[in-house]
């Protein structure tokens, strides 16, 4: 399954991959493009961790989700 999350501040939006390591090195986190996380969304196989910096909330969406949470914070391109 694959993970994107997605951080949401006063100045914008961005998303961000992270990719394991072996063992004694560092995970790596890489900034994606939204139509990349669109595109394995809608695969289903996919599930966007939604952070907010003002409140320090986080939580998971997947396909499975409500729409209205859905276009809420992702967007409409999502549904």
């Amino acid at each position: 399954m694959n993970r994107y999350t997605k951080i949401i501040g006063i100045t914008g939006a961005i998303y961000v991959k992270e990719f394991e390591k072996i063992k004694h090195h560092k995970n790596k986190l890489r900034t994606v493009t939204e139509d990349t996380v669109v595109k394995m969304f809608k695969q289903g196989d996919t599930e966007v961790i939604v952070y907010l910096e003002e409140t320090d909330q986080e939580f998971t969406i997947d396909a499975f989700s409500d729409e209205e949470l859905i276009k809420r914070y992702l967007g409409k391109r999502f549904i």
